[in-house]
């Protein structure tokens, strides 16, 4: 006659615990997500005359308020927590070290003259801007002219912190980064010619207020410059960050478990087998006839016109991904335009003969696309990663599909196209590999250049200047950017392989299902990807603390 009651007692106090473990849970998700919000809203630097304070006394007398916030994310039980939570608990650790280590060794508001860049004309192909930028920066993409009256307001309010910000910059900047001192003037002429242009956008002439503000950027910013190239020439020490930082910066930030040493060893790999596949392929198509480069404009839009449609229809019809008409929207706003064959760069060299491998690495505004028209539920993965963390995922998945584009068929009928996918390859390692060295502090960063330069097939780095300087600076600034590309599609590979691996038998476990999850789980570092779709920490595991 007991044994029912028992049963039901039993029943009664396993649900309990249970719905014990289960508020359990939900509490810790609630403690980590307050503590993600006060962890962002902290990040933010208090205003100084209205322009974000990047003096070395505020920075310092903010570090208990800091490590206080880190107490506090340590000490959430991590046992308590699913897999997606673990991992949104490792975002914010990295987030947190990235504040640390830019106070510590990076000190872009100290070293970094390109930092007090306000003025950005376009939106990035990735969730931020690359490399680091100040917390009062000015999206004029986002701007649509002629302004209303509340965004002409906002405009204005924003180009008065420019002459408060750039003063702040001649008592910040005290260090002595020769290639980065140097290089960082280019950015802030840039911004001088990006301030002229906007006066000349529809109806800003008419708006007194707006000119008068954007005269006076143009004059601090000019003053501004002015003061750089002065200080310029007293400017004689490294730039790198060296091995030993390097190595933490990528594993303890950007969460690459990977050294200096171990990125050197995948970046030459890869290079040599970009231009071994590269003769291959050319012996195999030695008989065909040599893609010949659109010559007009007209030209052109045929042949981007042409790749786009090509393209989407072949992820469709493949069913390599699911092809939304929100992507089709997104290429087709990017494809280019004819540009004269003297002043080409790289990648506009390739596009000219075929853009379908360059459309490929333009997996980017899919990504972008899904942000702004599909975000995140998940609030610590909506917007994104601080400090760049994400490039591993971002442009390890836009370089890796080039390849994995090409071996699932995209240019069966264009043999020759084949050629420029390992030249884009080749290209990425020789300025990734160029960009160890520099941060190694073993070479200057024209010298990392010559690597990038003279290390690409066909001398296509060597037709336009601007690009190889845009690029070796950006990485200099960024540590970890330059080499994003090959190391990330190196951990892009393996989640797959052991995605595959795992799930050898499971019919339905196909490349639509991995490409599906991985839109789905979002813009995070590619070994926390790997973590998440695989249920496997071992790739990040001896870098974060309390794991298992």
């Amino acid at each position: 006659m007991k044994k029912p009651y028992i049963v039901c007692l039993l029943f009664i106090t396993l649900s309990f615990f249970n719905k014990g473990f289960l508020f359990s849970q939900d509490n810790n998700r609630e403690e980590l997500e307050t503590l993600f919000n006060d962890w962002r809203q902290f990040e933010f630097p208090p205003l100084k005359k209205g322009a974000p304070d990047y003096s070395y006394e505020t920075f310092r007398d903010r570090m208990p308020e800091f490590r206080k916030l880190r107490e506090r994310l340590i000490e959430i039980d991590k046992s308590q927590l699913d897999i997606e939570s673990k991992i949104d608990w490792t975002i914010i650790w990295a987030e947190m070290n990235g504040f640390e280590f830019n106070f510590r060794v990076l000190k872009p508001w100290e070293r970094d003259p390109a930092y007090y860049k306000s003025v950005w004309m376009n939106r990035s192909d990735v969730p931020a801007h690359e490399g680091p930028t100040h917390h009062s920066v000015i999206e004029i993409w986002q701007y649509n002219f002629p302004l209303s009256v509340t965004e002409s307001a906002k405009l204005d309010n924003q180009l008065k912190v420019i002459p408060i910000l750039n003063e702040q910059a001649k008592i910040n900047l005290t260090g002595n980064a020769k290639d980065l001192w140097i290089a960082g003037i280019r950015d802030i002429d840039r911004q001088v010619k990006d301030l002229i242009l906007i006066l000349n956008y529809p109806d800003v002439k008419n708006n007194q207020a707006l000119v008068i503000s954007i005269n006076e950027a143009i004059e601090s910013t000019e003053n501004f410059l002015d003061w750089l190239k002065t200080e310029s020439l007293k400017k004689d020490g490294p730039s790198g960050i060296g091995k030993e930082n390097y190595t933490w910066y990528q594993q303890n930030v950007h969460l690459v478990p990977l050294t200096w040493d171990d990125e050197v060893m995948i970046l030459k790999r890869e290079l040599a087998r970009a231009w071994a596949s590269l003769k291959l392929e050319e012996h195999k198509n030695r008989n065909l006839p040599n893609l010949v480069p659109a010559s007009n404009p007209e030209e052109y839009d045929l042949i981007a016109n042409q790749a786009s449609k090509e393209f989407l229809n072949f992820l469709d019809k493949e069913e390599i991904i699911d092809v939304k008409d929100f992507y089709r929207e997104a290429l087709n706003e990017h494809l280019g335009e004819y540009i004269p064959e003297d002043k080409r760069n790289f990648f506009w060299i390739t596009a000219h003969l075929d853009p379908k491998p360059l459309y490929s690495h333009f997996f980017h505004w899919f990504e972008l696309a899904e942000m702004d028209l599909n975000p995140s539920n998940n609030i610590i993965r909506k917007e994104p990663l601080l400090y760049n963390i994400f490039d591993s995922r971002n442009e390890g998945v836009a370089t890796g599909v080039e390849e994995m584009f090409m071996q699932t068929g995209l240019y069966e009928n264009s043999p020759r196209s084949k050629e420029i996918v390992y030249i884009l390859i080749a290209q990425r390692a020789a300025r990734g590999l160029g960009s160890l060295y520099a941060h190694a502090n073993l070479m200057s960063m024209e010298e990392a250049g010559k690597i990038h330069s003279e290390y690409t097939p066909r001398g296509w780095m060597k037709t336009e200047k601007e690009l190889l300087i845009f690029e070796q600076h950006l990485y200099l600034r960024q540590p970890g950017y330059g080499t994003s590309y090959i190391t990330g599609k190196y951990l892009f590979e393996n989640a797959l392989a052991e995605y595959s691996r795992l799930n050898e038998n499971d019919v339905t476990a196909n490349l639509k299902d991995f490409f599906n999850k991985l839109i789905k789980i979002g813009n995070i570092p590619m070994s926390l990807f790997h973590w998440e779709i695989n249920n496997d920490s071992s790739v990040i595991s001896q870098i974060v603390p309390g794991l298992d």
